[in-house]
């Protein structure tokens, strides 16, 4: 009889091998459609809640920057956990910040308090800065071919947090006399229930480092990398801008005599953009390459501040955000790719962590811009509207010159 038994060194099969990153992206697409449910929802109430009970009108964006602020200081060190302890240590921590972040809101809210309204968005900053990990840990165990796709389609999960997020606002934001506190209530049941989901994660457990084992690059090498630098600029680019525009959008809509209903409406058409081009970005980033997509999201970021400028009717603040929640995807997804490609295993934790601690920290200056900037017109709504988008100018120019600048060194650009 013969023996058909494949050797232990043959070379798996790429589609086995994917298999187990498969059952990975269905984990994490659920878990970007339930727990990811919270961030529309926390990026909608908290300036109109801040607005509330904030000692000014240009303070009421805080909360929202301290969202942010609390993924930026809290990326270096969850990565740091992620590498040593795995990912789904991290993703619990993540849900648990979460949940005790909404507890703490809604307690402010109850109490008058912006303070302690404030701390509360801090903690669900870290479960901000946990959600911005599933795009990497889906590529954990991907092969090379699947990455890009795998990304998308862990991004593509916020398609379903679009539709769910804005729609429990609806309905609770004025079931309790105090507006919005019920809906910090159901945040909370969110991380608790979505924390389940980590259970049937497979990711591999990081290994103790061996004697002689490579250590990979220092940050300032990684920093000296050209691709590292240019996918951080754009990643941190395209961010800060969706970030700058969605967070001034609520007071922009309500203070042009919209209902908050619209303003939900709004964002929830903004993040359907966000998340539905993600499934077909990742093949146009494997048939075109990601600098090209990059460049393709940042003209349609362009396009969104160029809408925008043209009125402030419902339907231009539609076609603005849908603009730029579909340039955010094209650019944050493939500077993700781009990222990914450039460093060795071994500098995962580093790079990994280095990259969402400068992309958030530049988003938390964005956010603490956007209420500035809303307000530089004093009661006029319109003057800050607009001193929002043109603020997007020189940024958009940035990121376009470190993409041409990439463009222009062949031997770095191999995506």
């Amino acid at each position: 009889m013969t023996n058909t038994a494949q050797p232990d060194t043959a070379q798996p099969d790429p589609v086995q091998n994917d298999a187990r990153a498969k059952r990975n992206v269905i984990v994490l697409v659920m878990a970007q459609a339930i727990l990811g449910s919270q961030m529309p929802m926390l990026f909608i109430m908290a300036a109109l809640a801040g607005l509330m009970i904030a000692p000014s009108p240009a303070l009421a964006t805080i909360p929202i920057s301290l969202i942010v602020f609390g993924s930026m200081t809290t990326a270096p060190w969850l990565s740091a956990v992620m590498q040593r302890y795995g990912r789904t240590t991290g993703f619990y921590i993540g849900a648990i910040g979460g949940g005790v972040g909404a507890a703490i809101s809604a307690y402010g809210l109850w109490a008058d308090s912006f303070a302690i309204f404030l701390v509360g968005s801090y903690f669900s900053g870290i479960y901000m800065s946990a959600q911005g990990f599933y795009r990497f840990a889906v590529t954990d165990t991907a092969s090379p071919a699947f990455r890009p796709k795998a990304i998308s389609y862990v991004m593509a999960g916020g398609l379903l947090s679009a539709l769910i997020g804005p729609q429990l606002i609806k309905v609770s934001a004025d079931a309790t006399v105090i507006p919005f506190l019920s809906a910090y209530g159901l945040v909370v049941i969110i991380n608790a229930l979505g924390a389940i989901l980590f259970l049937f994660l497979d990711l591999p457990k990081p290994e103790p480092a061996q004697a002689g084992a490579p250590k990979g690059r220092t940050r300032s090498e990684l920093l000296r990398d050209p691709k590292i630098i240019v996918a951080m600029i754009c990643a941190a680019v395209t961010y800060s801008l969706m970030n700058l525009m969605m967070t001034s959008t609520p007071l922009a809509v309500v203070g042009c005599g919209f209902s908050t209903g619209n303003a939900a409406d709004v964002v929830s058409a903004h993040v359907i953009a966000m998340f539905a081009p993600s499934f077909f970005t990742g093949h146009l980033i494997a048939r075109f390459g990601a600098t090209k997509i990059v460049a393709i999201g940042l003209f349609l970021l362009a396009s969104a501040g160029a809408v925008a400028l043209t009125g402030v009717e419902l339907f231009q603040f539609f076609g603005a955000l849908i603009l730029l929640g579909i340039g955010w995807n094209f650019g944050f997804i493939g500077a993700t790719a781009m990222l990914t490609a450039a460093h060795a295993p071994e500098e995962r934790g580093t790079v990994q962590g280095l990259n969402d601690f400068v992309v958030f920290g530049c988003v938390t200056i964005a956010s603490l811009s956007s209420g500035v900037l809303m307000y530089s017109g004093g009661a006029n709504v319109v003057i800050g509207w607009n001193a929002v988008n043109y603020a997007m100018v020189p940024f958009l120019v940035l990121a376009g010159a470190a993409l041409i600048w990439l463009a222009m060194r062949p031997e770095e650009l191999a995506d």
